[in-house]
């Protein structure tokens, strides 16, 4: 039989579609600038995927170190100026930075396997030594060659002279810390004896100092930068002298790790290295506000001014190492003023503790 077929079966189908896509194609005729302005968004946000992705890709590819510091502090200014002017980068390296108060804190930190590589004191690294450890600590970079205290009195004085410390309270650094061997090798270099001549107060934890001294404790106080400036401007007290310029060349503030880490990962540290090297002659070659410019974003809490005038003073008196190396001579005059202190009965060998391989092929590429 043949099948029936009604005349709306045979009338053909409305497109619900069409009105819209020739509204569509419309609205682009009437505005061709249109294309334009969605070919250049797709365009950007393509470049910006990709430039994520290149940014992501070259940070996984970056050799992570676990860099543990003594403190936060000017003082150690070219380390900070690695980072952020991107020599440690360049070198493929990246840095995961652990702040860790106290010599023998950041000594713990890299000894129980919680750092790679330690900027702290170079007498730890004999203290270390001393007790018999199988796997040596070896200081490989130097990164500040004085002492970075100042003598900061209640008053201002003019004519500063030490023997006006006779009879005083001086607020000094813990025993055993290169800060009041220093500074105890100073006093005595000028006939004043730290135990007898004034009353030394050593109780009081390095990161209270400050403001123990503001509170009113003591006539004299032992500090770093920046915390001297802003007691300056605070009219909290007023530098009187720099215990750095008196003491001498010192390996002050080294980079070192453990003799096996050096041997397994010898291509890290020679690129540590390197790139600590460069940035060593950037700030040598920097004014002070560049310097503090660059390493801002370290001490938010602390005005450019500050800064500024902290980075000045260390480097007028030749506080910031200019090369890696440790040198010698520095490395003795560092076991005699703790002999001094009695701190150190025997001496450590310079080739015992003292790794001069990285520093020197540093020194030599750049040149």
């Amino acid at each position: 039989m043949k099948k029936f077929v009604s005349l709306s079966d045979k009338a053909p189908k409305k497109c619900h579609y069409n009105w819209k896509y020739f509204q569509f194609a419309s609205l682009f005729n009437r505005n061709p600038w249109l294309i334009n302005l969605i070919a250049i968004i797709f365009l950007s946000l393509f470049m910006l995927w990709t430039l994520f992705a290149c940014e992501k890709q070259e940070t996984e590819n970056l050799s992570t170190i676990r860099l543990a510091e003594v403190t936060r502090s000017v003082f150690y200014a070219p380390f900070y100026v690695t980072i952020s002017e991107g020599y440690f980068e360049a070198e493929g390296l990246g840095i995961e930075l652990l702040t860790t108060p106290g010599g023998d804190k950041t000594m713990t930190t890299l000894l129980s396997g919680g750092a790679d590589i330690i900027l702290v004191g170079a007498e730890t690294s004999i203290y270390v030594a001393s007790q018999g450890a199988k796997d040596k600590v070896l200081n490989f970079a130097v990164l500040t060659e004085t002492d970075g205290t100042f003598l900061v009195a209640r008053e201002p004085i003019a004519d500063f002279q030490w023997q006006q410390l006779v009879g005083s309270t001086f607020l000094g650094q813990r025993v055993g810390g290169m800060p009041q061997m220093v500074s105890e090798y100073v006093l005595k270099q000028h006939h004043v004896d730290p135990h007898l001549d004034l009353n030394l107060i050593q109780n009081i934890d390095f990161a209270n100092i400050p403001s123990a001294f503001a509170s009113g404790t003591g006539d004299f106080v032992q500090l770093f930068e920046p915390t001297a400036s802003l007691f300056e401007a605070e009219g909290n007290g007023y530098v009187v002298a720099s215990f750095g310029t008196e003491s001498g060349a010192i390996p002050y503030t080294t980079f070192m790790a453990h003799e096996s880490f050096m041997e397994l990962n010898s291509e890290i540290i020679a690129a540590f290295t390197r790139a600590l090297y460069r940035a060593q002659q950037w700030v040598a070659t920097q004014p002070a506000t560049a310097v503090a410019t660059s390493i801002a974003d370290f001490f938010p809490d602390t005005s450019l001014e500050i800064l500024t005038k902290s980075v000045e003073r260390y480097q007028l008196q030749h506080a910031y190492a200019t090369t890696p190396l440790i040198d010698e001579t520095m490395w003795e005059q560092l076991q005699t003023i703790m002999i001094d202190a009695r701190q150190l009965t025997e001496p450590a060998p310079y080739e015992w503790l003292v790794d001069t391989v990285f520093a020197t092929e540093a020194i030599t590429k750049e040149r």
